[in-house]
This record gives C-alpha cells, sequence and structure tokens, in this order.
C-alpha cells in the first residue's frame, strides 16, 4: 500500500510528515525501554525481514495483489515503540533506494502503514492476550492483529484522501472498495504474522515481547483454603545472546528477497487496484529516484530481483540495527 507521490496536495503531506516525525521521535524515546542487548540485534533482523517480505506479494483477487504490511508483526515482536521505528526504517529505505513509496508521500506512508498499524495491531494482540493469559494464544491472537490492521491502515488512507487527496472521489465508495480488498490482504498478513511469531516463540520465546509476562503463577490451594503461590517453573533455559538465532533468521530473510522473490506476484496491489478503478491512479506522479539502478526493485537498472532484495536487505539491516543499537547505546548512558 505504498502511496506514490501526487496523490495527496502539500497540506496533508506536510501535516502527515509532521505527525510522522512526531511519532518517530516519541518511539525513540519509547524504544529505550523495550531494546537491550539481546533485543536491538532482533529489531535489525526485523527491519530486514519485513523488507523482504513485502517483495512477496501474493494474489487475493483477479487481477490484484497484497504483501506484508508488518507493523503488527514488528511491535509482537519487538515492542511498540520500536515496531513503528522498524517499518519507518523499511519505508525509508524502499522510498530512497527503490522508488517504492512516493517521497513526499513518505509521511503519510509511515503514518497509515507504521503508527496506524502498530497502534491497531498491538491494540488487539494486547486485548486478546489479557483476555486469555496463555502462551498458546499468542499466535491466534498474532493473526488477529494482523488482520485487523491492515483495513484499518487502509480506512486511514481513504479518509485522508477524502480531506487532502489530489482528486475527487466518493468516499464511501471508495472506503467499501479500501475496506474489502484489504480485508483479504489482512488475512494473508495474519497468516503470516501468526506463523512467524508461533516460529519465533518455539525456537526463542525471550525474545517475542508480546509474550513477556504472560505466564500465570501457580496456585496451590489447600484443604483449609488458603492459597500459595508458586512462581511457575521455565521450561528450559535459553542462551542470553540473540546472535545465532539472528544468523539464521537473516539466512531465512536472505533466502525470502534473493530466490522467492523471484515468484511473487507481479498483479497491482490493493491500492493500486482501487486507484486504477476509481480513477485516481493518473495523479501519481514520476518519483525523483525512479532512473535510480535499483528503482522498483532493479527493473530499471536490469538487476535481478534476487540481487535486489539482498541488496534491500543489507541496507535494512544496517539501518534498522544501527539505530537499535545507538537507542539501546542511549539508554545505556542515561541510565549509568
Amino acid at each position: 500500500m505504498h502511496v506514490p507521490d501526487g496523490f495527496f496536495n502539500a497540506a496533508v503531506s506536510i501535516s502527515a510528515g509532521v505527525v510522522a516525525a512526531a511519532g518517530v521521535a516519541v518511539c525513540l524515546r519509547g524504544a529505550r525501554r523495550e531494546l537491550d542487548d539481546r533485543t536491538a540485534p532482533m529489531a535489525g533482523l526485523v527491519a530486514a525481514f519485513i523488507f523482504a517480505v513485502q517483495m512477496l506479494n501474493f494474489p487475493v483477487a483477479a487481477g490484484t495483489s497484497g504483501h506484508l504490511l508488518g507493523g503488527a508483526l514488528a511491535a509482537i515482536l519487538v515492542g511498540p515503540y520500536t515496531g513503528v521505528l522498524c517499518v519507518a526504517v523499511v519505508l525509508l529505505v524502499q522510498g530512497l533506494f527503490f522508488a517504492d513509496g512516493g517521497l513526499t508521500a513518505l509521511g503519510v506512508n509511515i503514518t497509515i502503514m507504521g503508527i496506524v498499524t502498530v497502534l491497531v495491531g498491538w491494540g488487539v494482540f494486547r486485548l486478546v492476550t489479557r483476555m486469555s493469559a496463555n502462551k498458546a494464544m499468542i499466535p491466534a491472537a498474532a493473526f488477529l492483529a494482523a488482520l485487523i490492521s491492515v483495513p484499518a491502515s487502509a480506512l486511514a488512507f481513504t479518509a485522508l484522501f477524502a480531506i487532502g487527496g489530489t482528486a475527487p472521489i466518493e468516499v464511501g465508495t471508495v472506503a467499501a472498495a479500501m475496506g474489502g480488498v484489504h480485508l483479504l490482504i489482512g488475512i494473508g498478513e495474519g497468516l503470516i504474522t501468526a506463523v512467524t511469531v508461533g516460529a519465533v516463540l518455539a525456537v526463542r520465546p525471550d525474545l517475542v515481547y508480546g509474550a513477556a509476562g504472560l505466564a500465570r503463577p501457580l496456585v496451590l490451594r489447600g484443604a483449609d483454603g488458603t492459597t500459595t503461590e508458586v512462581s511457575a517453573k521455565p521450561a528450559a533455559p535459553v542462551a542470553s545472546g540473540a546472535g545465532p538465532f539472528v544468523l539464521g533468521g537473516l539466512g531465512v530473510t536472505a533466502i525470502l528477497a534473493g530466490v522467492v522473490s523471484f515468484f511473487a506476484s507481479a498483479s497491482p496491489d490493493g491500492l493500486e487496484r482501487v486507484a486504477e478503478d476509481k480513477g485516481f491512479i493518473d495523479q501519481a506522479t514520476d518519483h525523483l529516484f525512479g532512473a535510480w539502478a535499483l528503482a522498483d526493485y532493479g527493473e530499471v537498472g536490469g538487476i535481478p530481483v534476487g540481487v535486489a532484495g539482498i541488496i534491500g536487505v543489507g541496507l535494512t539491516l544496517l539501518a534498522g540495527g544501527g539505530l537499535a543499537y545507538a537507542v539501546r547505546k542511549r539508554k545505556d548512558r542515561v541510565e549509568a
């Protein structure tokens, strides 16, 4: 759902940019409470993984595809504040190096694809897990959170376009079209999120931020009616560092970006399809970096999409991991 240049007027573009900048600033402070020596590398991995999986468009209807947004996934794995930063880094790398998402629309994209998806996804996830504080429910909660976050993002786009879009639209019609197709995309997002969270939970549950504090203490009841709480015994010790897990995760990410990306659907995504059907696709303008070799994931420069994907994963890992490391180090200085 990458919004191109030209869809929004200057007032909305600037306002969304201010909202995005303020949101990122808040998240930079909040991420200090989420990141430590183990989770900082995990944040870089999550950003790189989202970049890779966003390349894998999957068909959702005749002539329409969708891809992961990743806000709910990032929030559940590394926390909501860090999650917004991960998605923002992905969008920045895509916009600057791959001409994916307009530069003037960067604030809009961070707002609807990062802030909205994280707020909605994390809110739904916490609501479900509070109703049933059982780790077995985490993948199901992740599925529901991701599913709802996608149409919420689509409706946020529709609201902004109704306020400051560069073409007149029938709000109800566009909202129905955007909500409908992105509900289908949300099912795919939910499945990807549930499978990914479940896999990490099975291998390194200590690295799933959303799983922290869900284990209930064992309650022993005596014959006289008294109760005694006993701390739950950990199932098995886990390694203190996340290095081996991150390396393994990077291997999977590289395969997705370098190999699986060749099989991604070439159909327009949900936003493009609705824009074509509702007559405002022509408002899109050329990207400033549209002639760069990596633009459109290598198609402009004749670079194989898998090679472009590997380059993008590397850039996102460096940017996301570096940012997480800087925030973690700042935390250390504050607490010193």
